[in-house]
């Protein structure tokens, strides 16, 4: 799964710790959804949208069905 993940939080000048703080998951857990490692669970998911005030598929792309 593709996300914008680091362009977000770059745009507001957040770390992954800072990201990972206002998610409440862990920094590895933030790495390895932006290198695309991990998918996030749909309410991990729906709490990134609201963080960013952005509708999910603005910021998670399943890549496989395009």
């Amino acid at each position: 799964m593709k996300n914008k993940l680091k362009v977000l939080r770059a745009e507001r000048d957040w770390t992954q710790a800072d990201l990972a703080n206002e998610l409440d998951v862990s920094r590895q857990t933030i790495n390895a959804i932006e290198k695309g490692k991990f998918d996030p669970s749909l309410p991990l998911a729906f709490k990134a949208a609201r963080l960013f005030e952005m509708a999910i598929e603005d910021i998670f792309t399943d890549v496989t069905g395009q």
